[in-house]
């Protein structure tokens, strides 16, 4: 299962970790996330309020559930 977070901060890093620990998750992308978030998912220089380039980015990567934080 693919899993998007929109967002860059120590919230949303919690929720990147418990996400992880989850074994049908395959991939975890963070828009935009941050250096610490790095770690645990990729990172995509999209904007958090790029709804737009957001909705893009889901469907080309075939996301199947997105945490909007």
């Amino acid at each position: 299962m693919k899993l998007l977070v929109v967002g860059g901060g120590g919230h949303e890093h919690a929720i990147i970790k418990s996400l992880k620990k989850n074994p049908e998750v395959t991939k975890i992308y963070a828009l935009p996330g941050n250096g610490g978030i790095a770690q645990d998912a990729e990172c995509v220089a999209i904007g958090a309020t790029d709804i737009k380039g957001i909705v893009e980015f889901a469907a080309k990567n075939a996301i199947d559930f997105a945490v909007v934080a």
